[in-house]
């Protein structure tokens, strides 16, 4: 069966009793305006015929493709997942879409994902939680960071520190004095400052400290070499909630009640904490916000370089004892 000739522009301009730069001006919302009416008469005839416009021609010609690449580190964390959705939402507000794509943490690779969204002509780079050492030197668009400050574009991430300090003070106040650590990452990051903050304003020592992966297996093994020392923690404060999920599971493994023997808290605050079991209360991260920021400043333009940062949100379920 023989292939159905594609809608042309012209198709439309001889339905409509127009000219094809009219069709023009009203597909591409101008140069020069249309009378309602006429735009009405063009817009039922691209609707009956099923005209479609060449997308890649029409942005060639604008200058602008009106899409956004998103560069995740880990497309099945339910974190990256909400975050991805409020920033789809807000480019869909502004006109544009998104094209997401995941990078794994490696550097190598979110290298090669960024040269390629490049090519493909994106309007604007948003990079989540990008690795530290990437060259942005022949990137000659728009881009902004989310959750982690590069030194060449601006970055918009939550209060880290002090919403973890705040975190652990609400243990603090639930009578807790050894508050456990499971924290991602080999160094000191601004979660893990907020967490010493906390104690050392209450004249406390620091607690045990699990470092692991930023995942549900990593917070378990965490879980498990915390439950397994000596002294073990009251409480616990998980840098994400993924780990905090882990830890849950390693509670219940040991036979131990949540929060008698043993609280927990977690930074993040994604839809996941508020069906585990117990309910986990969380410092939750202001995506929305964010998202907001992100596909503001890349439409909007950014100015100078910046790292803007917003406040986080306490939620209290049982997992603390509230």
């Amino acid at each position: 069966m023989p292939k159905a000739t594609p809608v042309t522009r012209n198709d439309v301009a001889q339905y409509a009793g127009v000219s094809t730069a009219v069709v023009s001006y009203v597909v591409n919302e101008g140069p020069r305006p249309v009378a309602p009416e006429t735009r009405d008469r063009v817009l039922e005839a691209i609707r009956v015929l099923g005209y479609r416009p060449n997308a890649t021609a029409r942005a060639l010609r604008m200058g602008t493709t009106r899409t956004f690449g998103l560069i995740t580190p880990d497309g099945g964390n339910p974190l990256f997942a909400e975050l991805a959705k409020a920033i789809d939402k807000e480019a869909a507000a502004r006109g544009y879409v998104v094209l997401q794509t995941g990078a794994d943490g490696d550097p190598a690779t979110e290298q090669s994902k960024i040269a390629e969204l490049v090519i493909r002509r994106v309007s604007g780079l948003i990079l989540v939680a990008p690795t530290e050492d990437l060259d942005l030197s022949d990137t000659d668009i728009p881009v902004i960071a989310i959750n982690r400050v590069l030194s060449t574009v601006s970055s918009v991430r939550p209060q880290y520190r002090e919403g973890a300090r705040r975190g652990v003070e609400h243990l603090l106040e639930h009578g807790h004095r050894r508050i456990g650590l499971v924290i991602g990452g080999g160094r000191s990051g601004e979660r893990e400052l907020g967490w010493r903050d906390a104690l050392l304003a209450a004249a406390l020592e620091d607690g045990p400290i699990a470092r692991t992966t930023f995942s549900r297996r990593g917070g378990y093994d965490a879980g498990r070499e915390l439950l397994a020392a000596t002294n073990r923690p009251t409480a616990v404060f998980a840098s994400s909630d993924l780990q905090a999920v882990g830890v849950l599971r390693a509670i219940h493994e040991a036979g131990l009640r949540i929060p008698d023997d043993i609280a927990v808290l977690a930074f993040d605050g994604t839809a996941e904490t508020e069906y585990s079991w117990p309910p986990l209360s969380v410092v939750r991260q202001p995506l929305e916000q964010m998202a907001r920021e992100a596909v503001s400043r890349l439409i909007d333009g950014q100015g100078a370089v910046e790292a803007v940062t917003y406040p986080t949100e306490l939620i209290l379920r049982r997992s603390c004892g509230c």
